[in-house]
């Protein structure tokens, strides 16, 4: 059971990356020294793997880093440093569902954590009830 579900993640994975195109797989340090999780492939993509959380209803009709209303219910997400307005689209690496948002707010500010979803976002890519999940992130523009 072990090796399937493995199976099945890893299959998902590398599905993934099939539909966003191919990825060169280059050791990049950043400024800090660590490695980056960011990842260009030869057809301009860059794709990063991290964790993603999903945020909602206490934050309905608050103001987002791009000065608009935050709307738990649009296609939105909250990334530390992608540019604001940038698409991407995000794989649940447990399942391979996939789902593209448009970055509108700053986050997550807790250690550990990537990309915090719009609660839409997260019942589309089917981590609402996790709360966390391995996301691939390929943005698009």
């Amino acid at each position: 059971m072990f090796v399937g579900l493995l199976g099945r993640r890893v299959l998902h994975f590398f599905l993934f990356f099939l539909l966003a195109g191919p990825v060169a797989f280059a050791a990049d340090l950043n400024t800090a020294g660590q490695q980056s999780n960011t990842e260009p492939s030869p057809t301009g993509k860059k794709v990063e793997v991290g964790v993603a959380s999903w945020y909602g209803t206490w934050h309905q009709g608050r103001r987002t880093a791009s000065g608009e209303d935050f709307d738990m219910n649009s296609l939105t997400a909250a990334h530390r440093t992608l540019p604001l307005n940038t698409r991407v689209i995000v794989t649940n690496l447990n399942n391979g569902k996939s789902v593209s948002v448009r970055i509108n707010d700053r986050g997550p500010y807790l250690d550990g954590r990537d990309l915090d979803l719009s609660e839409r976002a997260a019942e589309e890519i089917g981590m609402k009830a996790t709360g966390l999940a391995p996301v691939a992130m390929a943005i698009v523009h």
